[in-house]
């Protein structure tokens, strides 16, 4: 299978592009930063991984790339955790990811022949926030910011059906590696100063990166998984139990709460990300017969940080 990837220098991207590599696939890298993509995959250790370069949100002759792909991964889109969301910003956020998908689409509408599937990532902003309601695929959508991102996210996603292309929408929960949300939180634990963020009851739906890439290689196969799947462990945990967890595992005390002003007054109104969260659980994922293997979050921090 010959698979185009957007968003693939990232934590997800590189290893998914890792992956299929080693399985033998033909991986075309669509990147802002072609240079840059080198470095992560070097012809020495990548040598068939072709590596265009592309503006997301604009049309342009990177589109023609596309023809002769099998399968798209769309996993592009501005970081959401970094920095104020100011107005520019959430802009940013909203176009990286609504165009973004919009001209993805528009290339595969194009392509002769088409594309087979389209994996699209979404995200569980799309439910909104709550300390008590429980969310599976079947839940209606949220009315905050990031609702509305995914919203218009997976309605540019949606209109690929038009060609007749499978789509599959994953919804990602908070992603633990080497890298990410998880690289965040460890700098306190290790200077004996970790502890929850805000009130500690707020829910963090999560899954481990290789489950991640496993339910992304199961949507490019499996030819009867079409919709939406949440991309979550079918455990989420509440912060408290979070933060007691990962110190823990890094032989730490979680002892010293994180005020919530004090995350307000770094990202604006971009804490909500931290200070709020839904209890999201997998429930047409796990139908679709897929196989956790890191469903608890103990052994699942303990495989990353060892």
């Amino acid at each position: 299978m010959k698979v185009a990837i957007t968003g693939a220098t990232g934590l997800v991207g590189s290893r998914l592009v890792e992956r299929l590599y080693k399985e033998g696939h033909q991986v075309l890298v669509l990147t802002r930063n072609s240079g840059f993509a080198q470095k992560v995959f070097p012809p020495t250790n990548f040598p068939s991984v072709e590596i265009v370069t592309y503006t997301p949100t604009t049309s342009g002759a990177w589109q023609d790339a596309i023809a002769g792909c099998e399968a798209i991964v769309n996993l592009a889109g501005e970081p959401i955790g970094e920095g104020r969301w100011t107005t520019e910003r959430k802009q940013e956020i909203l176009n990286s990811r609504q165009l973004g998908t919009q001209k993805i689409v528009e290339a595969i509408t194009k392509a002769n022949p088409k594309p087979k599937v389209l994996v699209n990532t979404s995200a569980i902003g799309y439910y909104g926030t709550s300390e008590t309601a429980t969310f599976d695929e079947t839940s209606v959508s949220g009315n905050d910011f990031l609702a509305q991102v995914c919203q218009a996210w997976e309605a540019e996603a949606s209109k690929v059906k038009e060609a007749g292309v499978r789509l599959v929408i994953l919804r990602f929960g908070i992603v633990l590696g080497n890298g990410g949300a998880l690289a965040k939180m460890i700098p306190p634990f290790q200077l004996f100063a970790g502890g929850p963020i805000g009130s500690g009851r707020q829910w963090f739906s999560w899954i481990h990166l290789d489950d991640l890439v496993n339910l992304i290689l199961q949507a490019l196969n499996q030819s009867n998984m079409q919709g939406v799947y949440n991309a979550t462990a079918p455990n989420p945990v509440r912060m408290n139990d979070l933060s007691q967890t990962l110190g823990q595992v890094l032989h730490r005390p979680s002892w010293l709460p994180v005020p919530a002003f004090a995350i307000e007054a770094l990202l604006g109104d971009g804490a909500i990300v931290v200070l709020e969260g839904q209890q999201v659980l997998p429930k047409r994922t796990l139908e679709s017969g897929f196989a956790y293997q890191y469903p608890n979050l103990q052994p699942a921090l303990n495989q990353i940080l060892r």
